[in-house]
């Protein structure tokens, strides 16, 4: 076999690669857990090696070079660098893999699928995929489901399908659905083709309806006004486009006004009810704001928005909400005016090379002065709005940080971009010899860093998943937590759960239990190292030192640990317990009382804890009567 022909079956490779992740990640609920993550991943390095192997394979490879690639790699450098210099280390390095991860998916799709015939191929399996996806989520919406595979969810008055959030679909199928419409009304696929994948669009979108998510509607309706905008002013779509208009107009005001959830959504809005994810959304932003002040240029650091809210907690958010619900200010908050500036400055040239490439890919016209149908204009168009869709959606939820919607985004990206190369040849580039060898170092670090980090996530996740299913809190949990610091010791949420098992069994007594408190505090102390911004694991210390009767010496971790979440009902709550180990009643008072402002149910300890510091305090008010009376008499 020659080198032609291995170079080929190289190519091959990397689109059966790519398809796999490109399938995988929405199956595997959005790859948001470590385990499916580090699939990808590990699919992901094996792209590398082909890629890499496809350079010297080749006796003039060619590097396919538009001008978006200067921001990839510019953001690429700068996360490395914020990552450098991060607060917590362990969270940063995790966002910069995945970073890494994009980063070389964008460059081998873009280098290696840009053939028309890959490109085409993995439109429509995405397509069909997100079909598939868009019926498992009617089928939830039909029979009331409430499992995601084998994973209790909540769906509420939506489905998700494959993924745990509603939103998170919406963004999936908001993402494939122009696409879908495109390549049926404007390719030049076979019209059997065309008329299944007219079918599979009108399933993504009834998928939509299901979803019940108004960020979805909303970037759909977007997108659609631009999709239907664009074709109604080229004579070959216009007479099919308003057709296609007509129904699912026609169809949205049949079934939305007369769906139960829908109204039920809608009124819950209009009559000032909700949750964390609808309601709460603009105090999430405002904290958000809040925590980029801080560091207005550069940003707290990759991933550090959760950790860093709890300061800037508005009292009506007690949950965690681990992102800030809208891309862009999670992105200011986490990177700084910079970051936002390179990530801006990706989609900014995206869009001109859109606009440049535009006229090279439309119809050619015919002798008769009719446009030709064009699997070129097809793909740019279903995907320009796509992402426009997405983009939309940004603005209320997280879809970028999904990693399965993210991956999915950077894929539709490079292939819009590979298509510059049909408005000017200036954008290849000849690789030399050097410049195989530079190639070559790059891919061997690039799968170097990535395998030896995902190995050794992986033995993390392996000692933390036993960890889960031992008895809580037990030294058999214990020991399994100890292991999974050993292979990631950088992990401070490890170290924190390590020093909770020994407080609860030290609490529980025996004769040990100051040596499990020390040994508690030991690992508390780590975490505080670790993250500095925890101020559970300075609260759990200050808790040992009042358990070994070191009352004293507690009052400034309780002090920082309330500087850190000063309005966090737990905390407040903890802070009363350690006023009632030391006796004063009058100081446990109020933190109870405020405890139970910011969270009147499942507050039980503040609850409990109060009715008992209101007996104590009056049996003392009534004893010092008493005794006032007494020596009155006497």
């Amino acid at each position: 076999m020659n080198r032609e022909a291995w170079d080929r079956w190289c190519e091959r490779g990397i689109l059966a690669l790519v398809l796999a992740i490109l399938v995988f990640g929405p199956l595997a609920i959005g790859a948001t857990r470590p385990l499916s993550f580090l699939a990808l991943q590990g699919l992901t390095l094996g792209v590398m090696l082909l890629w890499g192997a496809r350079f010297w394979l080749s006796a003039r490879p060619q590097l396919l070079w538009p001008p978006i690639c200067w921001a990839v790699v510019a953001f690429v450098a700068y996360a490395i660098v914020r990552y450098l210099n991060a607060d917590i280390e362990y969270i940063a390095r995790q966002e910069l893999i995945r970073i890494l991860v994009y980063a070389c998916l964008f460059f081998a799709v873009l280098n290696n699928l840009h053939r028309q015939e890959s490109t085409q191929i993995i439109s429509c399996t995405l397509v069909f995929l997100a079909m598939a996806i868009a019926g498992y989520a009617i089928f939830q919406f039909l029979t009331h489901s409430k499992r995601v595979w084998y994973f209790p969810v909540n769906h509420d008055l939506g489905a998700s399908g494959t993924y745990i959030s509603r939103n998170h679909l919406g963004g999936f199928l908001e993402l494939l659905l122009p696409l879908g419409l495109a390549y049926t009304l404007t390719s030049r696929l076979k019209p059997v083709t065309k008329v299944v994948l007219g079918y599979a669009s009108l399933v993504i979108l009834v998928g939509i309806a299901v979803t019940v998510s108004r960020g979805a509607y909303v970037s759909t309706a977007l997108a659609m006004l631009l999709f239907f905008g664009v074709l109604l002013f080229h004579r070959t779509y216009r007479l099919p486009a308003l057709l296609l208009l007509v129904v699912i107009v026609g169809a949205g005001i049949y079934y939305l006004p007369s769906s139960l959830p829908v109204q039920a959504r809608v009124g819950r809005m209009l009559a000032g009810e909700g949750n964390i994810e609808e309601d709460c959304r603009t105090l999430l932003w405002q904290s958000a704001v809040r925590i980029w002040q801080e560091n207005p240029w550069w940003g707290v650091g990759p991933a550090h928005y959760d950790y860093r809210f709890r300061q800037f907690r508005p009292a009506e958010i007690q949950l965690r909400p681990g992102w800030a619900h809208n891309d862009y200010l999670n992105t200011l908050a986490e990177w700084g005016v910079v970051g936002v500036g390179l990530v801006a400055s990706a989609w900014v040239l995206l869009g001109l090379g859109v606009l440049k490439t535009w006229p090279c890919v439309r119809g050619k016209l015919r002798d008769l002065g009719k446009e030709r149908n064009s699997n070129k204009f097809a793909f740019v168009l279903g995907a320009s709005l796509g992402l426009t869709a997405i983009l939309a959606h940004s603005v209320v939820d997280f879809n970028m940080h999904i990693p399965a919607n993210a991956i999915l985004a950077i894929t539709l990206m490079a292939l819009l971009s590979s298509h510059l190369r049909f408005a000017s040849e200036r954008y290849w580039v000849t690789v030399p010899n050097w410049g195989k060898v530079l190639a070559s170092l790059v891919v061997v670090a690039a799968v170097g860093y990535l395998g030896q980090q995902g190995w050794r996530r992986g033995k993390e996740n392996v000692w933390l998943d036993r960890a889960a299913g031992a008895p809580s809190f037990s030294a058999v949990q214990a020991g399994y937590l100890k292991n999974a610091f050993t292979a990631e010791p950088m992990n401070p949420e490890t170290a924190y759960a390590i020093g909770e098992a020994y407080r609860i069994q030290s609490s529980e007594g025996g004769e040990n239990y100051r040596e499990l408190a020390e040994q508690a505090m030991e690992w508390f102390t780590r975490s505080i190292k670790l993250n500095r911004w925890g101020g559970d694991a300075h609260m759990r210390y200050g808790w040992c030192l009042d358990w070994l009767d070191r009352t004293a010496e507690s009052p400034p971790s309780f002090d920082r640990a309330v500087q850190l979440d000063p309005n966090g009902y737990s905390m407040a709550s903890n802070v009363g317990l350690h006023y009632v180990q030391s006796g004063d009643f009058a100081a446990a008072k109020p933190w109870f009382e405020r405890s139970l402002r910011l969270e009147q149910r499942d507050n039980y300890i503040a609850r409990n804890y109060l009715q008992i510091v209101q007996n104590r305090l009056m049996e003392a008010a009534t004893n010092e009567i008493s005794a006032k009376l007494n020596f009155q008499v006497h």
